[in-house]
């Protein structure tokens, strides 16, 4: 499976660790309320097809990026950074290579 980083391109899935499911909120830290940090520890949806997903880029630029991959095919059919402020570094780095 390859994962396109949007600093270092296409790159093979073992340069990239698994951090979780994209969709969940975790509770406020300040919260006592066991009921929803036990649901966020410990419930998991198995969803088929399309998932959102956070990857680190551990064997590259250690960025946090978050994928669309389909569960059933591993089809990749999107790939952003976890926060929207490094957009601006990538499109800076992609116009120095050029």
């Amino acid at each position: 499976m390859l994962i396109t980083c949007p600093y270092c391109g296409p790159r093979d899935v073992i340069e990239f660790t698994y951090q979780g499911d994209g969709n969940r909120e975790r509770p406020d830290p300040a919260s006592q309320n066991f009921e929803a940090w036990n649901a966020y520890v410990y419930d998991r949806l198995n969803p088929a097809g399309d998932h959102n997903e956070i990857w680190q880029h551990s064997g590259g630029c250690r960025t946090h990026l978050r994928v669309v991959r389909n569960t059933l095919t591993h089809e990749i059919s999107s790939v952003a950074f976890v926060r929207g402020d490094h957009a601006s570094g990538a499109r800076r780095k992609a116009e120095d290579r050029s």
